[in-house]
């Protein structure tokens, strides 16, 4: 099962990963979408093929596009690079789908109201939906290796827009929908 926790800005460093245990609290899921607007499934990696699991959200969610991504050193070029990219806080004008197929990192995604941190850990079989408009970053785990397949609605934008981007029409969006969301609960 998916563990996502609140994290200070002092514990966001890149080389940081979970805090000690003692001091974490777990957010359930239901915090976490409704906080952040994050949804989530968990899958089968090895069988979502076969079971039509992941088939079933691409339809009922107008995905078209899917590609993968393997984040290594020697599987994706200017790794370095690559990764400081990743772990840069941004937003994007689309949904952001993941589904990990192996290896483990984390999402630090801003509550929408708050702008805490939460900092949800994928492992395999988790599927992630990031909403437009939502700060986030992504980093690894000591390992440094996650591999996802990636979804879009038509084809993929790769635009990341650093924060601040506060004046975004996504970004605008995406805050009326949380306040809505948590006025009606």
């Amino acid at each position: 099962m998916v563990r996502a926790w609140k994290i200070k800005e002092s514990e966001l460093d890149e080389n940081k990963w979970e805090a000690s245990s003692e001091n974490i609290s777990y957010l359930d899921l239901e915090t976490v979408k409704q906080t952040t607007g994050v949804l989530y499934w968990k899958l089968d990696a090895d069988t979502y093929k076969e079971d039509g699991s992941l088939e079933k959200i691409r339809k009922d969610r107008g995905y078209s596009y899917e590609d993968e991504i393997e984040v290594s050193s020697e599987k994706l070029p200017n790794f370095e690079m690559m990764i400081k990219k990743f772990a840069n806080e941004h937003l994007h004008t689309d949904e952001e789908i993941r589904f990990i197929l192996d290896g483990k990192g984390y999402f630090d995604v801003r509550e929408a109201l708050t702008d805490d941190w939460v900092r949800i850990e994928v492992v395999k079989g988790d599927l992630i939906i990031l909403p437009a408009g939502i700060y986030h970053r992504l980093v690894l785990d000591p390992v440094r290796y996650i591999k996802a397949k990636r979804l879009f609605v038509g084809e993929p934008i790769w635009t990341a827009y650093d924060r601040p981007a506060d004046e975004m029409e996504a970004r605008q969006k995406y805050l009326a929908e949380i306040k809505e969301v948590n006025r009606s609960a």
